[in-house]
């Protein structure tokens, strides 16, 4: 027997969301248990869906209101519901019946989507490597510019010379007391290696 589990996660764009409304439309559409969290879609830390997905057993359903309320991306929904699919359980979206697992023409929806998900990962990487192609060109080899200056790091090494601390040097040059230490133990590797 199918259970229906629902998860609901409302987008905080403005106020005014109507969270009791979604919550009274997944009951009216057979909720036994509801999961909320009141963060954006777009939202990396989302713990209540991870409590869901781990939740959900073989022969649930998990449904949503609307499909933004559930994935940040094409590539995003696809991995939730190729994991729920291999939880043998089904989705389905109240606003969209279109996209439903438990048909045919659902899962039709859901293979569509999966195209358009690896169509724009390899738009994403294609881009991505041309911009690195164009930073190579450019002379740019990535990564953050370098914090600690040669002239930094000639006065680290002069003042640790000289007998002054970590603490005291870290303060002077206004970096970590980590940071000059890892200044002075890449000094003593690159000594090493020009021997």
């Amino acid at each position: 027997m199918r259970r229906f589990l629902h998860f609901l996660c409302s987008l905080v764009i403005g106020v005014g969301q109507d969270y009791e409304g979604q919550v009274e439309r997944l009951k009216r559409a057979g909720a036994t248990k509801i999961f909320q969290e009141k963060r954006s879609g777009v939202d990396l830390a989302r713990e209540e869906l991870k409590k869901c997905l781990e939740y959900v057993r073989e022969d649930d359903t998990l449904l949503v209101t609307k499909l933004d309320r559930l994935a940040r991306s094409t590539a995003d929904l696809y991995a939730i519901v190729t994991k729920l699919e291999g939880k043998g359980v089904a989705f389905k979206v109240l606003d969209d019946a279109a996209v439903d697992t438990t048909s045919r023409t659902g899962k039709l929806v859901m293979e569509i989507l999966a195209l358009i998900a690896e169509f724009e990962t390899a738009i994403r990487r294609e881009r991505q490597m041309e911009g690195i192609a164009r930073a190579k060109a450019e002379g740019r080899t990535g990564g953050r510019p370098k914090s600690v200056t040669d002239e930094i790091a000639r006065d680290i090494e002069a003042r640790r010379a000289a007998g002054e601390s970590f603490r005291s040097i870290a303060k002077s040059v206004g970096f970590s007391v980590a940071t000059v230490q890892n200044v002075l133990r890449n000094t003593v590797k690159a000594e090493i290696a020009n021997r």
